[in-house]
């Protein structure tokens, strides 16, 4: 047991390293040159750690903006967190071995669905599995599940989810990318779906977001991290403006808090520009590295990966994606408690990743209008899911607090409604 969590805790859970080992199978499997590999493997685990060192950068820069917000408008609810989730069950509930052996199970169970079906998609984000794994064991614990079966339907579900989820998502990943070259491996895919579906039905895909044209006097704006730059900078002063300068003083040391606000804006531009060189580096060396296990473990296989390899497709629709899906949550935030459910505070980072790639799924499908219609509609969705699911971990014995990613929260929801009722049958 404790060869497998050392295998999972610092293999599989550590994303740079799993890519790592993937391209280096992969090129031997090629047989390619000593110089091929180590280039090849090299480059692939470095582009994974420039992607994660923006995907850091503009954590932290959201993460105090998330908190300026909450002082500046004065709301009090319900933050989203997995991770909250995951620290307790594996803390509290002594859920660690039963997390990490359903974590192992799902990565198992995704290679011989892969394997034997026509979904052929081996899903790479560690993280969202585990994540996975951890509402899966939870819930099925809640369900009655225990010891061999609780680690075996919850890789099974896991296993199910990482595949048909990129299948599901692969047609219009297609219209993104233009090619079949890789997958969507994020377990937020419900979500894009559905903004995927009202965009068609609004939009107008003929103009994209990507199109747009700018006078010639404006034609710096057409540079997408400028455009980025010019909403988000002044976004964050204005907040912090709003959250006063006594609150908003303790996260900028000595340095006047207005110009620490510009500062941050300034680094979530930073963020993006490091996450999408990171993007351009890995998908340039996995693509090739990655046709090797194609090729001699699961024939036609294609890698599932994380949502940040579609920004470089249509950042426009980024930007606008995450700006309509924060509309769509505060929305739902204040429209929530009138239907009795919880105030679900938005969270910026789900807004940022998750609406970002609503966004370019919205404009693949229906254009401008249809991004910015449906991803205020994809804000107040995953707003609601996590809504319904507060009552239930409530009464498990996790208080305020929910999930995030709308696909763990379906597979969560998936236990509750349907395998818990039949259990208790028996």
């Amino acid at each position: 047991m404790s060869v497998i969590n050392f295998f999972i805790e610092n293999i599989l859970t550590q994303a740079a390293v799993t890519i790592g080992l993937i391209a280096l199978i992969g090129l031997l499997l090629q047989k390619k040159s000593f110089s091929e590999i180590t280039s090849g493997t090299f480059k692939t685990m470095l582009g994974f750690l420039v992607l994660s060192a923006g995907s850091g950068i503009i954590v932290s820069s959201l993460t105090y903006f998330g908190q300026i917000f909450s002082k500046a408008f004065g709301l009090q609810g319900i933050v989203p967190s997995i991770e909250a989730i995951n620290g307790q069950a594996m803390n509290d509930l002594n859920l660690g071995s039963e997390i990490a052996l359903t974590f192992l199970f799902i990565f198992i169970f995704n290679i011989l669905i892969a394997r034997f079906t026509r979904w052929k998609y081996i899903f790479l984000t560690g993280q969202a599995i585990l994540w996975m794994a951890t509402m899966t064991t939870v819930f099925g614990v809640n369900a009655g599940l225990r010891g061999f079966p609780l680690i075996l339907i919850g890789g099974l579900v896991g296993g199910i989810f990482a595949v048909a989820m990129p299948a599901i998502a692969q047609p219009i990943v297609r219209k993104i990318t233009g090619s079949d070259d890789i997958a969507l491996g994020h377990f937020c895919t419900i979500g894009y779906i559905f903004t995927a579906g009202v965009s068609k039905l609004v939009g107008d895909k003929s103009k994209s977001t990507e199109d747009f044209k700018f006078p010639k006097g404006l034609e710096f704006l057409s540079d997408s991290y400028v455009g980025v730059g010019l909403v988000m900078i002044p976004l964050y002063i204005i907040t912090a403006a709003f959250a006063g300068e006594e609150f908003a003083s303790q996260f900028s040391d000595n340095l006047n808090y207005l110009v620490f606000a510009f500062i941050q804006g300034f680094q979530f531009v930073v963020g993006v520009y490091v996450l999408l060189s990171g993007v351009r580096l890995l998908l340039a060396e996995i693509v090739p590295a990655f046709r090797g296990i194609a090729l001699k473990i699961v024939p036609d296989s294609k890698p599932a990966l994380d949502c940040p390899v579609l920004f470089p497709y249509a950042p426009n629709a980024v930007t606008l994606g995450f700006i309509g899906t924060t509309i769509g949550s505060v929305i739902a935030m204040f429209a929530l408690p009138l239907c009795g459910l919880p105030m679900i505070l938005p969270g910026m980072l789900t807004n940022f990743f998750a609406g970002g790639s609503a966004g370019v799924f919205a404009n693949a499908v229906g254009g401008r209008r249809g991004t910015i219609i449906s991803t205020i509609a994809h804000g107040i969705f995953i707003t609601l899911l996590p809504a319904l699911l507060v009552p239930i971990l409530n009464s498990i014995g996790f208080v305020n607090t929910t999930a995030t990613d709308v696909d763990t929260v379906m597979a969560a929801l998936l236990y509750h409604w349907i395998f818990n009722p039949i259990l208790q049958l028996f």
